[in-house]
Parts: C-alpha cells; sequence; structure tokens
C-alpha cells in the first residue's frame, strides 16, 4: 500500500486534496441523489393516486349507467398523458374489462403474480412495486358505494429518469471541476512550501555524507515564511555543529586511541541498557563484532541471569550515582553454548557538564582462565596427593603381601591338609597374585621413567587394564583385545600408560550401563604422509557419544562435561604426550538418534580415538600436533568387535 503514496510533500498534499474533494463529492452526489430520489418516488406516489382516482370515477359512472362499452374509450384515453404507460380496468377477479395503452391495444399484458396478490388485498387503493421495479397503483371502481371493478395505473418513468439523469451528471461535473480547482491551487501552495525544504533536504544530506563540507552552509533563503525561519535556524545549528567539532575532535581522538588499545574491556550503556560503545577487546571476549553490540540491549549480548544483574547494577548507578566495583559475573556466552565464563567488573557514573548521569560505563576483565587455573590447580594437588597416598600405600602393602605370599607357599606344602584345605590354599595365593599386580601397577604409575625405552604397547595396555578391571567387571563391559605382538615402540612409557589410562577412563565414563571396550594395536603407516612406519592404537566404545559441538573443544584445556569430577585436563595433557612422541590422532564419535522405531533403527552410539605413534617419532618428531576436530573426517563410529582402518 505504501508504494502508492507519493513520496514528496507536493504530491501527497495534492493527493490529499483530490482524495478529499472526492470524498465530499461523492457524498454530497450520494446525498443530493437519494433525496432527488425521494422525492421522485413522492411526485409518482401522489400522481398515481391522482390518475387513479380519475379513472376510478370515470369508470364508476359508466358502469352505474351500464355503458360498459364507454370503459374502453375511457382506459384508451389515459395513455395521452405523458406520465402513463398504461392503464386497464378488470372485475374484482382480475378478468379484463378494457385496457389503454400507448403502444395500441395489441400489447395487452395478463396480470403479473404481483398483481395478482393484490386481488386478495382489501377493497383500497394500493401503490406497490410491480414485477419490473416500477411502482404501480390499483384503486377499487364504488358503485353505490360497494366495489364493482378494479381500476389499474401504469406510469412511464422514462421523463423523470432523464430529469435524474441529468441532474446527477450536472452534480458530478461540479465536483471535477471543483477537484481541479483545488488540486491547482493546492499545487501552487505545495511549490510555495516544497522548494525551501529541497534546499533543507540537499543541505542534510550533503552534511550527512560529509559533516566537514563547508562551501554549501549557509543555505540560502527566500521566503519569509516559517520555512524560511527553519532554514534560518538550521544555518545557525551547522555553525555551532562546526564549532563544537573543533573542540571535540581532539577529545575524540584520544578516547578513541584508549579505548582502542587498552588492555582490558571498556563498555558504556544508556538508561536501557543497551550498548552506546564498546571497546575491540570486549568485543573479542564477547565474540562477537562491535557492530552487533551498539544499540543492541545487554540481554542479546548476555544470558538471561547475568543481563538482569548488569541491568540491575546500571539501573541502580543511575538512580543512586555510585559506583559498583570488583563485581564478579559468571555465565555462558550465547556464542559459546556450554562453556562457563567469569568476568571481574567494575561500574561507574559518566556525568555531563551539568552533573547529570549521561551514561554508565564498565570495565570488564575476563578472568575465567584464572578461575579455571585454580580450580584445576586445587584438583590436581588433590590428584597428587592422593597418588602419593596411594603409591605409599602400595608400597606398604607390598611387603605383608610378598610374607602372606611366602606362608601361603609354605602352607601349601604341608601333608596334615586335606584336599579341600589346599583347594582354599590355591585360591588364596591367586587372589594374594593379583592384589600383588595392583599394587606393582600402582607403584608403575608413580615411578615414571624420564628416558624413552622400546616399550611393548600391548603390555602397557594390558597393565591399564588391570587397574581397571573392577570398573569393567561391575559395569559388565566386554572387552575385545586385538594386539600385535610384535609392535614395538620407543616411548615414555610412563606418559603412554596416563595417555591410555585417560583414554579407558573415559570410555568406562560413557558405558555406564554396559557395553562393548574395542582396544587395538597394530603395526601400520602415518595417514599424514602414507608411508612413515609406526604403531596404530585404537581405542572404541559403545557408549553415549559426543555431539559435534563437544567434540570440536575436548582437547581445549579446562573443557569437561564431568562437572562434579573433572578437571579438563585429561585429553588436554593427552594431546600433549601424543604432539612428545610425534603422533598423531583422530576422533569420531555418533550420538543415538533418540527417534528411533524397529521399523528406522538408529545406528549404535559410541567414541573412537585413533592414534598413530612413529617408530621414533618421540627422538625426532615432538612437535606434531594432532589433526584438528574441523579436519576429522569420516564421523562413522566401527563396532567395537572389527578393527579401524584407514
Amino acid at each position: 500500500m505504501s508504494r502508492f503514496v507519493p513520496s514528496t510533500i507536493r504530491g501527497q498534499l495534492i493527493a490529499g486534496t483530490v482524495l478529499l474533494q472526492c470524498l465530499l463529492v461523492t457524498i454530497f452526489v450520494g446525498y443530493v441523489y437519494r433525496q432527488q430520489s425521494s422525492e421522485l418516488h413522492d411526485r409518482t406516489r401522489e400522481r398515481l393516486l391522482y390518475q387513479v382516482h380519475v379513472l376510478a370515477d370515470a369508470a364508476s359512472q359508466e358502469l352505474s349507467d351500464q355503458r360498459l362499452a364507454a370503459l374502453q374509450s375511457i382506459t384508451a384515453s389515459m395513455p395521452a398523458s405523458p406520465s402513463i404507460r398504461a392503464a386497464r380496468i378488470t372485475d374484482l377477479s382480475g378478468h379484463p374489462l378494457a385496457y389503454g395503452d400507448r403502444h395500441g391495444p395489441g400489447n395487452y399484458a395478463p396480470l403479473t403474480p404481483t398483481e395478482i396478490a393484490q386481488l386478495h388485498a382489501s377493497p383500497s387503493i394500493h401503490v406497490f412495486e410491480g414485477d419490473h421495479s416500477y411502482p404501480e397503483v390499483v384503486a377499487p371502481i364504488l358503485v353505490d358505494g360497494s366495489p364493482l371493478a378494479l381500476a389499474w395505473i401504469y406510469p412511464d418513468m422514462t421523463q423523470d429518469e432523464v430529469d435524474l439523469r441529468y441532474f446527477l451528471n450536472s452534480a458530478l461535473l461540479f465536483g471535477l471541476l471543483a477537484i481541479l480547482a483545488n488540486a491547482i491551487v493546492s499545487l501552487l501552495l505545495a511549490r510555495s512550501i516544497t522548494r525551501p525544504l529541497r534546499g533543507l533536504l540537499r543541505g542534510t544530506q550533503l552534511l550527512i555524507r560529509d559533516p566537514e563540507i563547508q562551501n554549501v552552509f549557509p543555505l540560502r533563503t527566500t521566503s519569509i515564511n516559517e520555512a524560511g525561519v527553519l532554514t534560518h535556524a538550521f544555518n545557525t545549528m551547522v555553525a555551532a555543529l562546526n564549532e563544537q567539532r573543533a573542540g571535540l575532535n581532539d577529545t575524540l581522538a584520544l578516547l578513541d586511541s584508549m579505548l582502542a588499545n587498552a588492555p582490558i574491556g571498556f563498555a558504556f550503556f544508556d538508561r536501557k541498557a543497551r550498548y552506546v560503545r564498546v571497546n575491540q577487546f570486549l568485543a573479542d571476549i564477547n565474540h562477537l563484532p562491535i557492530s552487533r553490540h551498539l544499540g543492541r540491549p545487554i540481554q542479546e549480548v548476555f544470558p538471561s541471569a547475568t543481563a538482569r544483574e548488569i541491568a540491575d547494577i546500571i539501573q541502580r548507578i543511575f538512580d543512586t550515582g555510585e559506583p559498583a566495583r570488583d563485581v564478579e559475573l559468571t555465565g555462558e556466552l550465547p556464542t559459546l553454548p556450554g562453556s562457563q565464563r567469569t568476568w571481574l567488573t567494575n561500574f561507574y557514573p559518566v556525568r555531563t557538564g551539568t552533573d547529570q548521569i549521561r551514561w554508565v560505563g564498565a570495565v570488564v576483565v575476563d578472568t575465567t582462565q584464572r578461575k579455571q587455573s585454580e580450580e584445576a590447580l586445587r584438583k590436581t594437588e588433590k590428584l597428587a596427593a592422593t597418588g602419593r597416598l596411594a603409591a605409599s600405600i602400595a608400597h606398604e602393602i607390598n611387603n605383608p603381601l610378598e610374607a602372606v605370599t611366602n606362608l601361603l607357599y609354605l602352607l601349601r606344602y604341608q601333608t596334615s591338609l586335606d584336599g579341600e584345605a589346599l583347594k582354599y590354599t590355591e585360591m588364596a595365593q591367586h587372589e594374594i597374585a593379583r592384589v600383588s599386580q595392583i599394587t606393582q601397577q600402582t607403584l608403575r604409575f608413580y615411578r615414571q621413567s624420564t628416558q624413552p625405552v622400546q616399550t611393548k604397547l600391548c603390555e602397557v595396555l594390558d597393565s591399564v587394564l588391570a587397574l581397571y578391571q573392577g570398573r569393567l567387571q561391575s559395569a559388565q563391559i566386554e572387552v575385545v583385545r586385538r594386539y600385535n605382538d610384535n609392535a614395538e615402540l620407543l616411548a615414555l612409557q610412563g606418559e603412554l600408560r596416563q595417555l591410555f589410562a585417560n583414554l579407558v577412563g573415559n570410555a568406562l565414563d560413557a558405558m555406564s550401563q554396559g557395553g562393548r571396550l574395542l582396544v587395538s594395536v597394530r603395526e601400520s603407516h602415518d595417514w599424514r604422509d602414507g608411508h612413515t612406519p609406526g604403531v596404530r592404537v585404537v581405542i572404541a566404545d559403545t557408549g553415549c557419544g559426543m555431539s559435534d559441538s563437544v567434540r570440536e573443544r575436548i582437547f581445549e584445556a579446562f573443557f569437561t562435561t564431568k562437572e562434579t569430577t573433572g578437571t579438563g585436563l585429561g585429553l588436554w595433557v593427552s594431546t600433549e604426550i601424543i604432539e612428545k612422541h610425534g603422533g598423531a590422532v583422530r576422533v569420531h564419535s555418533r550420538v543415538a538418534n533418540p527417534d528411533v522405531s524397529p521399523e528406522n533403527p538408529s545406528p549404535p552410539s559410541g567414541t573412537v580415538f585413533m592414534i598413530f605413534f612413529p617408530q621414533d617419532g618421540v627422538l625426532h618428531s615432538p612437535g606434531h600436533k594432532p589433526v584438528p576436530p574441523s579436519m576429522q573426517d569420516n564421523p562413522v563410529v566401527p563396532d567395537p568387535g572389527t578393527v579401524v582402518q584407514n
């Protein structure tokens, strides 16, 4: 609809005037036409009543004298009047007695259904609308006070319609002339108004394109009306702006330099908690460009709870004028879902020359890394203390275990023992040996070598699985081993044990309801160049899997999905171990589809870690990095019963 509205004041003024005139003319013509139609109807009714009285009186006289033949001459003479088209006389049953028509007696027409309905009405004069939308009249012919026949008159409306049409054409012509005259007057008036406005518009557009332009102003004005006063005020405003701009340029340059180069985030808010200005450092913290901040409310940048807290602080500062210092805020950014962030913020009022608070400023420091480092340090220290305590306990347990083992050995060869006692002795020796193996593995984790040695990865993986044997059995997890016993590697044995323990532990956490764990070791070649020899290790599970957003961040420091037990350092340290050995890692994961049915089964969920170690990578390639998540291809989770091929 807006495309039909003129875009200029002149066009709008002319269009508005024309529309208003059309409306007024339409209302006037409609009103007068209705009045004329009503008057015409009344005149026609009065004329019909008079004419039917004349016909009825003449016919009554002839009927009383029994001169029926004279009725036809009376009826035939009635259409001689220009306002009567036809006349007829019928008996009370509607049978014709006489008929007269302007076009001759041969045009006799029988009574219509509407006219027949009048025969059953009371014997009085009726003006009614016939079947052809023309008025008709019927009156009883009385002889000695009793109705003997009916007189009918059919009017001729031709002249009335001509008169009404002539009046309507005259009114429309008058209306069109009035519309044309008003349009011409509006055009002349609009020109005197729009000419100075066009000058103001041109000056404003030039000022917008180039605020420093000087050769256009002041604008020339020749009007003495309000438009001229407006042009003069505009020239005064431009001159004042130029003076203010000259004084503000240096201040703005200094402020821009400080905001742009400061190593902390700056932001300014108005009373509606909308961003007025931010620096690039804060935009980088929020992972949004500056243009996505300016003019937008705080709720579009921060999560709802944090945004409400900031908005309350801003409103309180506007109300009280007191700053808010060292406010610690926590939450998740919409641009980084699932990542808890922490900010240390100071809020202060920004006052104008009249000592009114114009904005509220904020100095923002992202303390997420520091908080995460502190939390990770506390957890790491607890883990280190737990490790030292476990090693100490394992060492102390190991000595009495050896004594118990020797005693059981001596007891086994006592001749006084029967068969059942010997069976129990063998079972005790077996369990003591298992406990001793667990203590030895614990001591190996603690007493790690700092020099690379030739290592059989099968033995390292078996030692890790032995530590998790209890969890594997309690969770009813089936372990599938596919080993190449000849696969050896020059490596830091303790760090590889830590790497595999992290991966196996994560796999067990993902299979809390049971599942299948595949551990594969085989000789292979590096998938990055296709010819470097080495060993490929695959650890795959049928657990819950990871979403794409989680999989892309698993190697980030402090990122964890285990809120209470995780530090977010396990896989981050694992990547450093892989890099130290010159290796590479690929991760595939799939989450089960919740909308499954027997007709449309979902593929199994799970996660696969595939690691390649060069034979002597620990000596020659310490700087190799794992394949980033964006390059992880073929996100297909293999069946843990098969070895991953590439």
